[in-house]
């Protein structure tokens, strides 16, 4: 799925399993990174920003989910998936339920900038309103909901000291 970044993230205690999800920080030849606009599918006054991704299917692997889903969300495909950045449990209300996820972000370079959605699910189609490449100057400077919280700090660092060590924690 999509736009599973909602704008309603709330700390309740968890009553079901975590979802499992892979995201793709995904760059392309001039380092910008490609970034999906999603909204309530109801309410298109609230949006955000948020990294291709979605839950994993079946016995998939975390590696194989993001390919998978970078090609259905963005047609984008035979790129170099390279090590897993960072992770992330949050809960937030998307679409009138509450999500619970377990993220895995993974680097990724494209070899074009060329998109165009191939597979999106119902609510995909609903609530995603297209995608762009931001450079980290413009990520830096907007005022928009972006997510994961903190993007353009994380992509900065990302691109002036390489892949972490190992994958970070992010605050969810």
């Amino acid at each position: 799925m999509a736009s599973d970044q909602g704008v309603h993230e709330t700390p309740e205690p968890r009553a079901r399993p975590l979802r499992r999800v892979a995201r793709v920080v995904l760059l392309d030849p001039d380092e910008r990174v490609l970034l999906l606009h999603g909204h309530e599918p109801d309410d298109l006054t609230t949006a955000w920003w948020f990294t291709p991704g979605g839950g994993l299917e079946g016995a998939e692997t975390h590696e194989e989910a993001a390919r998978r889903e970078l090609a259905e969300e963005t047609g984008i495909t035979g790129v170099d998936l390279g090590p897993e950045l960072w992770r992330r449990v949050c809960s937030f209300t998307f679409a009138g339920r509450r999500w619970d996820q377990d993220e895995r972000y993974y680097l990724a370079r494209a070899r074009s900038s060329v998109t165009g959605p191939t597979a999106l699910t119902e609510l995909e189609r609903r609530t995603v309103a297209g995608a762009r490449w931001w450079s980290c100057e413009e990520l830096t400077s907007t005022h928009e909901t972006v997510y994961p919280n903190r993007f353009a700090e994380l992509l900065r660092t990302l691109l002036d000291e390489g892949v972490p060590a190992r994958p970070m924690t992010l605050d969810s």
